[in-house]
């Protein structure tokens, strides 16, 4: 009996618990968030009004080139000139390689009014030129690779390079004088200098010609 008495207070304990937690009278006051009286500008910027006010993001590119030849070519270029087509130095010297007019000419070119505007020229002169000295030092090629010349190890590209700086034949004059004979230029550039800075780029599929032309 007393256990039947303590279920009936527990169920009548329960029943007003849930009855006044569902109660529809609410006495919260909402006044303190109330807008009535303020200035509501919501105005947003569109994109093209933020553009302006955004930094420009310039994407960067690295192109590894490696001991390829073109990354031969264009080391040798940047050296020259900093890859400046359009440069003329104080001794005359143009273009990206940094020709003379009689080297130009040498070659073929009869009008050199227009070898600074004209890039796919200054490259095809510069493998032009290449090709040539390479024909002069075949030999000297065959001969001092990878053997050591006045401190600095001798390979193909090193050897092409200080052709291109010094000429076929101030080349010929250091390697077999064992690097006593050198050149400097203006600039103070040496042929031992450019055997090392370009040392080991693949050069091999430049085609030895004894009288290269550009057309």
């Amino acid at each position: 009996m007393k256990k039947r008495i303590y279920l009936i207070a527990v169920l009548l304990v329960v029943t007003v618990i849930v009855g006044t937690g569902f109660n529809s009278k609410d006495n919260t006051d909402f006044s303190a968030f109330s807008t009535e009286g303020l200035e509501l500008n919501f105005d947003v910027p569109t994109e093209a009004e933020l553009a302006p006010l955004i930094a420009p993001v310039t994407p960067k590119f690295y192109l590894f080139l490696g001991k390829s030849y073109v990354g031969f070519k264009e080391a040798l270029g940047f050296k020259e000139s900093r890859g400046d087509y359009h440069i003329v130095n104080d001794y005359g010297y143009m273009g990206k390689y940094q020709f003379s007019r009689a080297t130009l000419r040498m070659m073929g070119f009869k009008n050199t009014d227009n070898f600074l505007f004209d890039t796919k020229q200054q490259e095809a002169a510069f493998l032009a030129y290449t090709s040539r000295n390479k024909w002069i030092l075949r030999r000297d090629i065959k001969r001092y690779t990878g053997k050591t010349v006045g401190g600095v190890k001798v390979t193909e590209s090193g050897i092409l390079a200080a052709a291109h700086l010094a000429g076929a034949g101030n080349v010929k004059k250091f390697l077999r004088s064992a690097g006593e004979l050198g050149f400097a230029d203006a600039n103070g550039a040496s042929i031992r200098y450019y055997l090392r800075k370009f040392s080991g780029y693949d050069t091999s599929h430049i085609v030895a010609n004894k009288k290269p032309r550009v057309m």
